[in-house]
């Protein structure tokens, strides 16, 4: 029976220009649905885990194509639930060059948003699950969903089920006061937290030494030290840190970190330069990979290559589901990055 993973979170509409047209450009929009947690659903359902996604739609015909969208690629949708008025939107669109992607949210009072804690039977979502994932978008949204996450790592660890979290910030939607206060009270549960250069200083106040971003410069020591303050200060067994070098909205260097607590030591992969199709989702594709890597057994070094490689060929990839075979991946993990076509 394939291990069951359990994500919490929205699921939206994404609307963007056709190719690189910008918003004030487009005349059509081209339609999709994601979010993260589903994101990280769809690609644990390709790779042949039992990935179940849990979340709230309104009762009518666009929060049924959401749900479509799920099914289509073996998502369990079972404890979704129907109600409220609408599904968020967010519209997005994509960079080249020198000029950055842009993405408008639109997801204000969402069915998913106006969550109540009572309406979540956490004892038959976790039936048959040994891995819980969900990302800091959902707390952010507000509402009661900070006491709904709280609630939802409380069962889960009840059961014995390892908890995973990408601290995932997004200034557009609460601010780093916020965010610190209630990320601090679900780190204590969670097992595997997952951050990209920027999540633990805009969350925590850990910043890596000696690295510069926006200048491509990221210093390996020093974010060891920010995983190792990650794990000291929470308690969390596993953080994993994504490295992306941004030498222009096209073009960027993808490398990952592992850090393992119980060792007190870090796994580096290679790092991948990437000319970008679609980046929208790469850390979710990163989280997926990893959370499959684990689950199925892999050690520290050869998860976290397969983690990155993962990532790496979903940024290929328009829109936001990572659609790849963990064959694919495996061989771009074990050096095959030529993009030969295969016959």
């Amino acid at each position: 029976m394939a291990k069951k993973v359990v994500t919490f979170g929205e699921i939206m509409m994404r609307l963007n220009p056709e190719g690189y047209y910008r918003f004030v450009q487009a005349d059509r929009m081209e339609a999709s649905y994601a979010g993260a947690e589903a994101n990280v659903a769809v690609a644990l359902s390709g790779y042949g885990l039992s990935a179940a996604f849990v979340s709230k739609v309104p009762a009518h015909e666009i929060g049924q194509c959401a749900v479509n969208a799920l099914r289509r690629y073996g998502v369990d949708t079972g404890n979704m639930l129907r109600g409220g008025d609408r599904l968020g939107i967010f519209y997005c669109e994509k960079g080249a060059s020198q000029r950055a992607s842009k993405v408008i949210y639109d997801r204000a009072g969402s069915s998913f948003a106006l969550s109540r804690a009572g309406e979540y039977d956490w004892n038959a979502v976790f039936e048959g699950a040994s891995w819980f994932h969900f990302t800091g978008i959902t707390p952010a949204l507000g509402g009661e969903l900070p006491e709904i996450c709280l609630a939802a790592c409380k069962a889960a660890k009840e059961r014995g089920i390892t908890v995973s979290c990408d601290l995932n910030y997004r200034k557009k939607l609460w601010s780093r006061e916020k965010a610190g206060e209630v990320m601090g009270k679900l780190m204590p549960y969670i097992d595997l937290v997952i951050a990209n250069e920027e999540d633990a200083k805009d969350v925590f106040g850990i910043a890596a030494k000696n690295s510069d971003i926006n200048a491509g410069k990221l210093d390996r020591d020093g974010y060891v030290d920010v995983a190792r303050q990650l794990a000291s200060r929470f308690g969390c067994k596993k953080v994993a840190i994504t490295l992306r070098g941004s030498l222009s909205a096209s073009e960027n260097d993808w490398a990952g970190m592992l850090y393992d607590a119980a060792g007190d030591a870090a796994f580096f992969s290679t790092t991948y330069r990437i000319h970008l199709v679609d980046r929208v989702g790469g850390g979710d594709s990163f989280g997926s990979g990893l959370i499959y890597a684990l689950i199925t057994g892999l050690e520290s070094q050869k998860a976290i290559d397969f983690a990155v490689a993962a990532s790496c060929l979903k940024q290929s990839i328009e829109h936001d589901f990572n659609l790849v075979s963990v064959a694919e991946v495996e061989a771009l993990a074990g050096g095959n990055a030529s993009g030969r076509v295969q016959r």
